[in-house]
């Protein structure tokens, strides 16, 4: 297991990056305010998710009990009409691991699963979520930007996740959350032509209070 803790301009360290998915129980640790399980999507499974049409890549948005991803992502996948293909299984497998890692991790038996493609400068302000913690794995295109500011401003040294990397997020709501600082945005590319595609989860633990 291959463990870097990045520290920012002295401070302790706050986001934990690491080869080994398992790792993503540094998470847990009070000093941890984000971590990312360094990793590549296969090659030809990536050159195939770039030169996808637009039009078929997947979306949708759902809070789902954990347990019927696999269904749900392949109900998404046929309404966008993603092709048949073993790329497409890896997608599909790769993103029931990571809801079943994550739903794990949080002890939540509900998630908010969105699949998007992103063309605009959605949440392009740096900012925290206003929940509890959240996972994003940016399948194609630039991936989710970080880092941390000392006066509520945009963060001086700013950190983009690699594609195919997902990165786990504490929210506003993590139970006594000490005030790291750390915000994180999407990457600009409004007018760039780039086409980005997105898996966020979020823990759910009471479903009946949800939108």
């Amino acid at each position: 297991m291959n463990i870097v803790a990045t520290s920012f301009d002295g401070a302790e360290p706050s986001v934990v990056i690491s080869d080994d998915p398992d790792a993503f129980s540094a998470f847990l640790q009070p000093d941890c305010a984000a971590a990312v399980w360094r990793r590549q999507v296969p090659t030809a499974t990536q050159s195939w998710l770039n030169a996808l049409d637009p039009e078929v890549l997947p979306r949708g948005r759902v809070i789902l009990p954990s347990q019927t991803v696999a269904d749900t992502v392949a109900h998404l996948f046929d309404m966008a009409g993603v092709p048949d293909g073993a790329e497409r299984d890896w997608l599909h497998a790769d993103i029931v691991s990571l809801a079943q890692m994550f739903g794990a991790l949080m002890q939540a038996r509900f998630l908010r699963l969105r699949l998007e493609p992103v063309t605009t400068n959605a949440c392009r302000k740096f900012h925290l979520d206003a929940i509890t913690a959240r996972l994003v794995c940016t399948y194609r295109g630039t991936g989710t930007q970080y880092g941390v500011s000392t006066d509520g401003g945009n963060p001086k040294r700013v950190l983009t996740v690699p594609t195919g990397a997902p990165i786990l997020l504490r929210g506003s709501l993590w139970p006594a959350v000490p005030d790291r600082g750390l915000l994180h945005r999407s990457p600009p590319i409004e007018g760039s032509g780039e086409t980005r595609l997105l898996l966020v989860l979020d823990p759910i633990f009471d479903p009946d209070n949800e939108e």
